[in-house]
């Protein structure tokens, strides 16, 4: 097994970074909140799972040790692949799953894109007692992208890698926007995965 890679990243697309390990392009599967905290030419060190299939072996690249264990846990469950879990871990921290499931919060799991209301009572069942308790530490959130690219930049690019249109994009980046001026109005910066998943969340409502 690949617990981990750690090198400089030489290339990002939408969907995927390309870690340089030992004069090797490793490329690897992230949800858009963890190659939003990746830069080009930077070092790099992300928790992997691999997924192993007759046909190809694809590498699952997670910001911690928690999102790759969550992203294995919530496989257990029954019509789940990698895709769907990492789909779910794209919308959802792993507390934030673990309270939706804890809570049988179908509403939390129907925001994730392919999870229908029957989808999310089946996954309620599946994974309860799953997952454990949340753990009640806070997410380290990815380097906000400040310049270059702003926050709302990297935003666009991980919305439309999800394959939402650039007018759905840019409606949900107004939308959070107040969220990301009251972190910098306090000191802080602007988490880009806490603003994707708050940006998921309004595209699913208004659909």
């Amino acid at each position: 097994m690949i617990a981990f890679v750690q090198g400089p990243v030489a290339a990002l697309a939408p969907d995927t970074a390309v870690v340089e390990v030992g004069g090797i392009g490793i490329a690897v599967q992230c949800t858009p909140a963890t190659l939003a905290g990746l830069r080009a030419g930077e070092p790099a060190r992300l928790a992997t799972s691999l997924v192993v299939r007759e046909d190809s072996l694809t590498l699952y690249g997670f910001a911690d040790e928690d999102e790759r264990q969550v992203f294995e846990l919530l496989q257990t469950a029954s019509g789940v692949g990698p895709r769907l879990a990492q789909a779910m871990l794209a919308v959802h921290s792993p507390d934030a799953l673990r309270r939706a499931v804890a809570a049988g919060d179908e509403k939390a799991l129907t925001a994730v894109p392919g999870i229908g209301k029957k989808g999310a009572q089946k996954l309620l069942l599946d994974l309860k007692d799953r997952l454990g308790p949340p753990t009640g530490a806070a997410r380290p959130a990815a380097p906000a992208a400040s310049a270059p690219p702003p926050w709302n930049e990297a935003l666009l690019d991980a919305l439309t890698g999800l394959g939402y249109a650039q007018r759905e994009a840019e409606r949900a980046v107004t939308a959070v926007t107040p969220r990301a001026e009251e972190a910098a109005a306090q000191g802080g910066e602007p988490s880009v995965p806490a603003l994707l998943r708050a940006a998921l969340q309004s595209l699913n409502r208004a659909r």
